[in-house]
């Protein structure tokens, strides 16, 4: 019998309802790591992320019936995945405040330097990233990682566009202020 991990999802989900453990196994070993990535750059805490990456295949295994009409399944784990983050995060009472009509500051203030600085190594800033507020975070995380639109994260958190909008260019000063305060660029 071909090993689970060579089926394709359509495959892997017909097991599912046939039960067959494999079908489970092999859906799980494809998208596990790809979908903890995603919580875990929301959550940032391993042991919190792990919990939700379980809760998550639980939630979409016990769907199996709904499986047939997911048109992307890595997409559907993904969405299930960062829903399950945003309601841990509120969990923990991290709030995403609603500024109202409080406009970001316009690109006319845009500097060069600061672009080159942005546009460093990957690494350093993903490490910013994880060193933000968790608002700041989560709203960076699902727009430059998870390519979420503002419209749909404001959607999503029950938050205006203009909030989305200004915490993001908020969260990009902090980052590039650390970049900076760190003297990676004399």
């Amino acid at each position: 019998m071909t090993p689970p991990e060579y089926k394709n999802d359509n495959e892997l989900i017909a097991m599912c309802k046939a039960s067959n453990d494999l079908g489970y196994a092999g859906l799980y070993k494809k998208y596990a790591r790809r979908t903890y990535n995603s919580i875990h750059r929301i959550v940032s805490h391993t042991a919190e992320a792990e919990d939700l990456l379980q809760e998550t295949f639980v939630e979409v295994f016990k769907e199996v019936d709904r499986l047939s009409n997911v048109l992307n399944f890595e997409a559907w784990v993904k969405r299930i995945a960062i829903n399950k983050s945003i309601s841990h995060l509120r969990k923990r009472k991290i709030e995403f405040a609603d500024l109202g009509f409080t406009e970001a500051q316009a690109e006319e203030d845009y500097d060069i330097a600061e672009n080159e600085i942005f546009e460093s190594k990957v690494e350093d800033v993903k490490r910013c990233i994880a060193e933000l507020p968790d608002g700041y975070r989560t709203i960076v995380t699902l727009y430059l990682f998870e390519q979420m639109p503002q419209e749909d994260i404001s959607k999503l958190l029950g938050i205006s566009h203009n909030t989305v909008r200004t915490q993001y260019h908020r969260a990009k000063k902090k980052i590039l202020t650390s970049l900076k305060d760190k003297s990676y660029y004399e």
